[in-house]
């Protein structure tokens, strides 16, 4: 199987650095390294980790930026230089077809970053619906790194001082060891951090130039998928999808108050009668002793009716515990609600709490 999966430019390298490739998303990726998942996730929040994230999706968009705008959530006309934004990508129902970052490093129309497993779906949906207005380059001679965790800062200050004047979700164009590199302050940790997108020719130079520096351990997908679930966000086909709206998934955040207000958006009548009904299930976070729930578990109320239905679960290094994220009924969302999650048939006591399960670090000056 492994014959047919892309490999991503840095594939050699995570083989030499004793990485466990696995499948994912239709690539040769590591889940872990001999550092294991535990001490890779530890090592994220107390220091700093380096991801792989090249397999995800970057595309530039030039032209009617209204024709691109109405698939989205996202105002993109608020969107100044050096700014990014977290948007939804949605279906006619006000279902979540992607979730995507979208962004004016330079002068160069609108930067997007989608995921790995719905880029060509995404991109050919913006391709159909923008033709004539403007033209989507799908970039594929990119890679893309996550420097993420407190001492993400330091390195960078070291490496590429100027990016560590932004602030979080604010974006750039910076020489780094010579290259010339997309950079904004983001992440998928809840740490501060850095996402560096990179000539796929000085990608692996760049990669050893990170992790030569003594804060930085590689780190594969498996502690990847722990950091976010602690920092309650969602994963692309778990936490939400096309039978989920922003109202469900918790994000309507993500919808902006200018497109809200024109209700110019895909599922906007949907959207809006959600919003106004209040009777959706909503997305809680849950906490549970004993060994962490997976998804698909069924949510029960106390008196064993099924409420809801568990997306996401592990054990949280951070919190010491297991986390889990799921939908449920609207009666049983508010935090402290003693509630069960169904294990083979059997419930065991779980309480909603609010989210994030970790604080976020966030910079913002």
């Amino acid at each position: 199987m492994t014959g047919t999966l892309f490999k991503t430019p840095l594939h050699a390298l995570h083989v030499e650095l004793g990485g466990k490739m696995v499948p994912f998303a239709g690539y040769d990726m590591p889940v872990q390294y001999p550092l294991g998942i535990m001490g890779e996730h530890k090592h994220t929040r107390e220091k700093a980790g380096l991801f792989d994230v090249s397999h995800m999706g970057q595309a530039r968009y030039i032209g009617d930026e209204a024709a691109l705008e109405a698939l989205l959530t996202a105002d993109l006309s608020a969107i100044s230089a050096g700014e990014q934004k977290y948007a939804l990508l949605l279906n006619e129902t006000g279902g979540i077809r992607d979730d995507l970052m979208v962004s004016r490093p330079d002068g160069e129309g609108i930067f997007l970053v989608v995921n790995a497993a719905t880029k060509d779906n995404d991109f050919a949906l913006i391709e159909n619906a923008t033709k004539g207005k403007g033209a989507l380059t799908r970039i594929e001679d990119r890679a893309l790194l996550a420097l993420q965790g407190p001492a993400a800062k330091d390195v960078m200050e070291r490496l590429c001082p100027d990016a560590c004047k932004m602030v979080f979700m604010q974006c750039g164009v910076f020489t780094l060891d010579g290259a010339h590199v997309l950079i904004s302050r983001s992440g998928y940790t809840g740490e501060d951090g850095f996402e560096i997108s990179i000539p796929e020719g000085d990608a692996e130079r760049i990669a050893r130039l990170l992790l030569e520096q003594p804060e930085v351990e590689a780190i594969g997908l498996g502690a990847r998928d722990s950091l976010r679930l602690e920092a309650g966000l969602c994963l692309y086909g778990h936490d939400m999808d096309e039978t989920r709206t922003p109202v469900e998934a918790s994000l309507i955040w993500a919808l902006s108050k200018t497109r809200r207000e024109r209700g110019d958006f895909p599922g906007a009548d949907v959207i809006a009668a959600q919003i106004d009904a209040k009777t959706c299930q909503k997305r809680i976070g849950l906490t549970l002793s004993g060994a962490p729930a997976r998804e698909g578990a069924e949510i029960a109320s106390k008196d064993g009716k099924v409420i809801g239905i568990v997306t996401s679960g592990g054990f949280g290094p951070t919190v010491n515990g297991p986390v889990a994220m799921g939908y449920i009924d609207r009666d049983f969302m508010q935090p402290g609600t003693e509630v069960d999650i169904l294990v083979r048939g059997k419930p065991r006591a779980a309480k909603v709490v609010k989210m994030p399960f970790v604080t976020a670090n966030f910079y913002r000056g």
